[in-house]
């Protein structure tokens, strides 16, 4: 007799609102198209460290049904879990603590690091996973390609806030992030009044500034993306200006984390993860400070990060999570693997995965971005897609 073909799926990365819509939704399309589904917990870890044996890691690895999943589209967050494991880079304090340390020496590939893309391969081939769902970024989605240069089927799902993957117009998380941000900013405006001051919102935006570009536009604010090193002295007056011309005596600025005025260089923080990313310093605090001196006016930092990753999908997000899923499936029905699902001029559709090392998608300044008045640009939309988020990069 044939054996039911199985799909495993995991979430790697920052978790985002939308991730449990596609879970979801990949989980019920399987069962009617007669596949088994295998949640694998903690990202990549799951198939790093999932304990070997006759019996499914209870640990890393959790059987999916239409029961389990019925009502995890409710809330934001992973009911899978995740993290920012990346097998070809685990440091030796990260192994698996069941590896025998002879067996990981085969796997080493520096002084204190291992590749264990070989035990990725064969715990995938130990759980019988006929096809791999990979939801992420470019991180995760990088190392994806690294198993399908290998020979595995897979299907990647862009999500992230920054909305950088390289081939998509759009990724799951992004308009909730917007639309969280807006309501935020929106909220803090009365407190800014009343105290009178200036307000740095520093939001997500490590290296590309679409979310704060974003949240700009729609909260009809300024903004500093990192793709435009900003001139200090020229924001400070215009949020002065702002400031003295608004009469409840507030101005605000949305800066991204990777942001920087020109001249300037910020430090960075911490052990690198495994994917090379350090922390950055505080970009919201050190501009609140510099605008203080500059204008006189009382400044202060609000840190919106992770409040954009809390709570449940708005609707955009949800819809796009679920059609993510049923496109990703429709691929795998017929077939086609080694693909990302993706939106391309406003339409679903697929394309290649990242592939490693490739930079991330980037905010056009010269259509997008006024650099003078530190605005989106809003004019000459005509016959630009609804979402107006640009070419999807390559």
């Amino acid at each position: 007799m044939t054996r039911t073909r199985r799909i495993g799926i995991l979430t790697g990365g920052g978790d985002v609102p939308g991730l449990n819509s596609v879970i979801k939704s990949v989980v019920y399309r399987s069962t009617e198209l007669g596949y088994d589904v295998l949640g694998i917990r903690r990202g990549w870890e799951g198939l790093t460290h999932m304990q070997p044996g006759p019996q499914l890691d209870p640990a890393y690895i959790r059987p999916l049904d239409r029961i389990n999943t019925r009502t995890i589209d409710r809330t934001g967050g992973t009911w899978l879990h995740t993290s920012r494991t990346n097998p070809r880079k685990i440091a030796a304090r990260n192994l698996p603590p069941w590896l025998d340390p002879a067996a990981a020496a085969a796997y080493a590939s520096g002084p204190d690091t291992y590749d264990l893309t070989p035990l990725v391969l064969d715990h995938i081939a130990a759980l019988g996973i006929d096809h791999l769902v990979a939801i992420g970024g470019d991180d995760t989605l990088s190392f994806a390609r690294v198993l399908v240069d290998a020979g595995i089927p897979l299907t990647g799902i862009p999500k992230t806030m920054d909305n950088d993957v390289q081939g998509t117009e759009y990724c799951i998380g992004f308009s909730t992030a917007i639309t969280r941000a807006k309501e935020l900013i929106n909220r803090q405006r009365t407190t800014l009044g009343s105290h009178e001051r200036i307000g740095v919102f520093r939001i997500f935006g490590r290296d590309c500034g679409f979310t704060a570009l974003f949240t700009a536009y729609v909260a009809s604010g300024r903004c500093v993306i990192p793709e435009a090193p900003f001139d200090l002295d020229a924001l400070a007056e215009l949020l002065a200006a702002d400031w003295r011309n608004n009469p409840s005596r507030y101005a605000f600025v949305i800066t991204a984390e990777g942001a920087i005025w020109q001249g300037a260089k910020l430090a960075e923080w911490g052990e690198a993860d495994s994917f090379g990313h350090r922390h950055k310093v505080n970009i919201g605090e050190v501009l609140a400070d510099e605008l203080r001196k500059r204008t006189g006016i009382e400044a202060v930092a609000s840190e919106l990060t992770y409040d954009l990753r809390s709570g449940e999908a708005d609707q955009l997000d949800q819809m796009v999570a679920i059609t993510f899923a049923n496109v990703a499936m429709d691929l795998i029905r017929d077939g086609v693997s080694g693909r990302m699902v993706a939106i391309r001029d406003g339409r679903y559709a697929q394309t290649h995965l990242p592939e490693p090392g490739v930079p991330p998608r980037s905010v056009d300044v010269a259509t997008m971005y006024d650099l003078e008045r530190f605005r989106p640009i809003y004019s000459g939309k005509l016959g630009e897609p609804l979402l107006l988020l640009g070419s999807p990069g390559s």
